[in-house]
């Protein structure tokens, strides 16, 4: 007799939704609320699950926070809750912030975080 099993990984999408501002690049976004854990599984049937950790993604610029543990697991348990920012850890900070959204020009030297093609001083090209 033989039994195929292993450890592995897993991600959990939760079914919440909440509109914020975002107190990291100011934009209008949405949370997306996912659990990450660890499990042993026989015949690709997870059995045991371990190390669970609850995550905030911001949909306008993809900056991770950490859940508050008990809030995760209110979550996971269908229960109502509101996450606030007091819940909240930061982890990995988004791609669209404020200082990684600017351009300058190489002629002028003006700096802007517009999404203009074109120096609006100069006319130089960016």
């Amino acid at each position: 007799m033989f039994f195929i099993c292993g450890i592995s990984q897993g991600r959990k999408l939760f079914d919440y939704s909440k509109t914020a501002i975002c107190s990291l690049c100011g934009g209008y976004g949405k949370y997306q609320v996912f659990m990450t854990y660890s499990y042993f599984s026989i015949f690709f049937i997870p059995i045991i699950k371990w190390d669970c950790r609850y995550y905030v993604q911001m949909s306008c610029c993809n900056t991770i926070y950490e859940l508050n543990a008990d809030k995760g697991k209110q979550l996971g348990r269908r229960e109502s809750i509101e996450i606030t920012e007091q819940d909240l850890t930061i982890i990995e900070t988004g791609r669209r912030t404020s200082q990684w959204n600017q351009k300058s020009c190489a002629k002028c030297g003006y700096v802007t975080s517009e999404d203009f093609e074109y120096c609006p001083k100069c006319g130089q090209k960016f």
